[in-house]
């Protein structure tokens, strides 16, 4: 019993240290650094431009489906490779050949979702 337990103990430890480890460097931060607020310090920077003007703007969606879509089909990429080398090994074949053609039933349904809807048109 143990033994099955270390693994999780291992985990734990290594996530209070990373906790640990980022409270300690803003607590340092947050003593270290210098505070002077002026009027010029808390405009907001815009790259180097003064802001003008209101602070909304309008933004085509269609710019997040398309990076929505991509990262659909970037972990589709992923989700390819080790399937590869399962696919490869023995005894694995037919099963993972059908877990990856329901993979692809589900991209192609959102894709074939995404073109009905007319989100891949770019006008």
């Amino acid at each position: 019993m143990p033994d099955y337990f270390h693994g999780y103990t291992v985990v734990g430890l290594v996530a209070v240290v990373g906790v640990l480890f980022v409270t300690v460097a803003f607590t340092a931060g947050r003593l270290l650094r210098p505070e002077v607020p002026t009027e010029e310090k808390l405009l907001t920077y815009e790259c180097g431009v003064d802001p003008v003007g209101e602070g909304w703007a309008h933004t085509q969606i269609r710019y997040y489906v398309y990076a929505f879509l991509y990262v659909i089909f970037a972990v589709d990429a992923i989700f390819l490779f080790p399937w590869a080398t399962v696919f490869a090994a023995e005894g694995f074949g037919g099963i993972t050949l059908v877990e990856m053609f329901v993979f692809l039933g589900f991209l192609g349904a959102g894709l074939l979702y995404a073109w009905r809807k007319g989100v891949l048109t770019w006008t």
